[in-house]
C-alpha cells in the first residue's frame, strides 16, 4: 500500500479528543473542521512561556532523491514514545505544494508513522502558506506603489529590489520584467519569484516568539536601497501592521494527530537547501509545554536544516537540544559508496563528527526499508559501535510506534542526563569566518571562494550594521558540498559563495552556494500528472 492508501484506511480521532488527551482545554484551540484546529493566541503565550519537556531534534545523512524517511522517524519516534508511556509531541513543517506537485507528492512522513489528515496537510491545509503568500506580495506591491507615486523614499530601482512570492514550482518567474503596457501600468524593471518557502516572510514566521515580535520583524524588512545606498524597511513603506495581520492567524500553530491518534503540531515550512528548514519556534516551545518530549526536525541533511536549527533557532530558544537522531538507511550509505556500505559510512562519520561538535548525545537511528538486509543493518551498528556511536534499527513506515519503541528508549536513556551546547561560532565572528567554521566542521572542506558580487554585498552589510547575522547557507542537499556530483565525504574543495542577501526580518544572512536557486522548475514528469480527485472528492496519486 502507499502512504495515502494507508492514510485513508486510518480511522481519525475527533480533534477534541486528541485535544483533551494533550492536556488542552476547549478555550485553548479553535477547531478547523472534526481533524484540525488552531491553538489559540492565550494558550500559545502560556505554553510557551513553560518548558517542561526534553527537545529531540531529528535530522540526516545527505539524502538520495527519495529521500531517507526523517519526517516517518520523527512521527515514529513521538509514536514509539507514547508507545513505551512517555509524553510525546512531534513538532513538524507544513509541506509546500512546489515539491509535493514536482518531485515529492506528498510530505506528512510514511506508512504507519504520519500526521494526519494526510490530504489536508498536503494541500492548503490551514491556510498559512496563502497568508504567508499574500502578506509577500502585499509588500511587493506597496513597493510598487512607492515607486508610481513619486518614490518618496528615493529607492534606487538599479538595485536588488524585493520580489515576489508563490508556492509553485515554476522556473519562468525566476526572471521577469514587469510595468509593461505603458506609464499606469507601474515602473519598467526586472522583477522576480522566489518560491514561498524561501521568502523571508516564511523564515519571519518560523522565527517569531509572538505576534508583536511577528510585526516587529516585518517591519525590519530590507526591501531596497536608496540613492545614498541606505536600507529602505518595510517600516518605510507602512506596511509592517497590514503584513501581520494577514499572519494574524497563521502564527498560531496547527494541531492534528499522528496516525496513531496522538497530538501533533505541524506548523511553518521553509526549506531546508534555500532557507532554515526548520518548524516554528512557537510550535516548538508549545509541544515542550505540553509534553514530557518534544521531537522536532531539521530539514534535509544535518549539513542544512539541522545546522541552522543549532546556530540559528536555538540561540533564539534559549537553549539547545537534549539528544539528536541522525537518520540513515542502507539505500544513502551505499548510494554515498556506489554501492559499498563500508565506503559510504564515510558519509554517516562526516554528518556525526558535525553534530558531536554541539554538546548534546547523538544517536543513529537505521530507518529499516522493506528490501534491506538485516546483515546490513548489523554491519552499521558495528561500524557506529566501533566508533563509539550507538545506533538502532527502527522501523516507523511498517510498524508505527511499535517499531520505534527500542529508538525510543535509547532517547529516553540518552536525554537522562543533562548535556551542554554550544553553537559552532560566535555573533562577533565575521560572515567569513562563519563561512569558514561551517565548510571546515559541518561540511569537511578547506576554503570558501567569494564572488566580486557576494564581498560587494558583505562590505554594504558591514557598513549598514548587519555583518555579525548569522549565516544560512543555500546549497544543494545532495553532497556536503556545493556540488551534488560529489558524493560522499568529499575533502579539500571549496564552497563557492555566488551572492549574499540580507534577511534583516529573520535575522540572518543567506549565502547562495553554486548552482542552487530559490525557485525551483518542474521536471519532465512531475507528480502532478498522478494528482487526482473523483467525484466524491476523493484524493489520489498523493504518496
Amino acid at each position: 500500500m502507499t502512504n495515502l492508501d494507508i492514510a485513508q484506511k486510518a480511522v481519525l480521532r475527533e480533534i477534541t479528543d486528541v485535544a483533551k488527551n494533550a492536556g488542552l482545554s476547549t478555550s485553548d484551540y479553535e477547531p478547523l473542521g472534526h481533524f484540525k484546529a488552531k491553538l489559540m493566541q492565550d494558550a500559545v503565550t502560556r505554553l510557551s512561556a513553560k518548558k517542561k519537556g526534553k527537545l529531540v531534534l531529528v535530522t540526516a545523512i545527505s539524502p538520495t532523491p527519495a529521500g531517507e524517511g526523517k519526517t516517518t522517524v520523527t512521527v515514529g519516534l513521538a509514536q514509539g514514545l507514547c508507545s513505551i508511556g512517555k509524553n510525546a509531541i512531534s513538532a513538524t513543517r507544513e509541506p509546500a505544494l512546489g515539491p509535493i506537485f514536482g518531485v515529492k507528492g506528498g510530505a506528512c512522513g510514511g506508512g504507519y508513522s504520519q500526521v494526519l489528515p494526510m490530504e489536508d496537510i498536503n494541500l492548503f491545509f490551514t491556510g498559512d502558506f496563502p497568508a504567508i503568500t499574500s502578506a509577500h506580495n502585499l509588500l511587493s506591491a506597496l513597493l510598487d506603489a512607492q515607486l508610481q507615486h513619486g518614490n518618496d523614499l528615493e529607492i534606487d530601482t538599479r538595485g536588488d529590489l524585493w520580489p515576489r512570492t508563490m508556492d509553485m514550482n515554476d522556473r519562468s518567474l525566476r526572471q521577469i520584467v514587469i510595468g509593461l503596457g505603458g506609464r499606469n501600468n507601474g515602473l519598467v524593471r526586472e522583477d522576480g519569484f522566489v518560491i514561498t518557502p524561501a521568502s523571508e516572510v516564511m523564515a519571519i514566521l518560523c522565527l517569531a516568539t509572538s505576534l508583536s515580535d511577528l510585526k516587529e520583524r516585518l517591519g525590519s524588512i530590507v526591501v531596497a536601497h536608496n540613492k545614498k545606498k541606505q536600507p529602505v524597511f518595510a517600516r518605510d513603506l507602512k506596511a509592517h501592521g497590514a503584513m501581520a495581520a494577514l499572519m494574524a492567524t497563521a502564527i498560531r500553530p496547527n494541531l492534528v494527530q499522528t496516525m496513531e491518534g496522538g497530538p501533533a503540531f505541524v506548523h511553518g515550512g521553509p526549506f531546508g537547501n534555500i532557507a532554515h528548514g526548520c518548524s516554528s519556534i512557537i510550535s516548538t516551545k508549545c509541544a515542550l509545554g505540553l509534553a514530557d518530549y518534544a521531537i522536532t526536525e531539521g530539514g534535509f541533511g544535518s549539513d542544512l536544516g539541522a545546522e541552522k536549527f543549532l546556530n540559528i533557532v536555538c540561540p533564539r530558544l534559549g537553549y539547545g537540544p537534549d539528544a539528536i537522531v541522525l537518520v540513515a538507511t542502507i539505500r544513502a550509505l551505499e548510494h554515498h559508496g556506489k554501492g559499498d556500505l563500508a565506503v559510504g559510512f564515510g558519509n554517516l562519520q562526516q554528518h556525526l563528527r558535525h553534530l558531536q561538535s554541539y554538546g548534546p548525545p547523538v544517536i543513529v537511528a537505521i530507518n529499516r526499508r522493506a528490501e534491506d538486509c538485516l546483515e546490513d543493518h548489523q554491519a552499521l551498528i558495528k561500524m557506529c559501535d566501533g566508533i563509539g556511536v550507538v545506533a538502532v534499527t527502527c522501523d516507523p513506515w511498517g510498524g508505527g510506534g511499535n517499531g520505534c519503541e527500542t529508538l525510543a528508549e535509547r532517547v529516553v536513556e540518552m536525554t537522562a542526563t543533562k548535556s551542554t551546547f554550544a553553537p559552532l561560532y560566535k555573533t562577533e565572528d565575521t560572515a567569513e569566518q562563519k563561512l569558514l567554521t561551517l565548510v571546515q566542521k559541518v561540511y569537511g572542506g578547506a576554503s570558501v571562494e567569494i564572488s566580486d558580487k557576494a564581498r560587494k554585498n558583505l562590505e554594504w552589510l558591514r557598513k549598514n550594521g548587519f555583518g555579525d547575522l548569522p549565516v544560512c547557507v543555500a546549497k544543494t542537499q545532495y553532497s556536503l558540498s556545493d556540488d551534488p556530483a560529489l558524493l560522499n565525504a568529499p575533502e579539500g574543495f571549496a564552497l563557492h559563495i555566488r551572492e549574499v542577501r540580507l534577511s534583516a526580518g529573520a535575522g540572518f544572512l543567506v549565502a547562495i552556494c553554486g548552482e542552487i536557486m530559490l525557485m525551483p522548475g518542474l521536471g519532465k514528469e512531475p507528480t502532478a500528472f498522478v494528482i487526482d480527485v473523483d467525484d466524491r472528492g476523493k484524493i489520489t496519486g498523493l504518496f
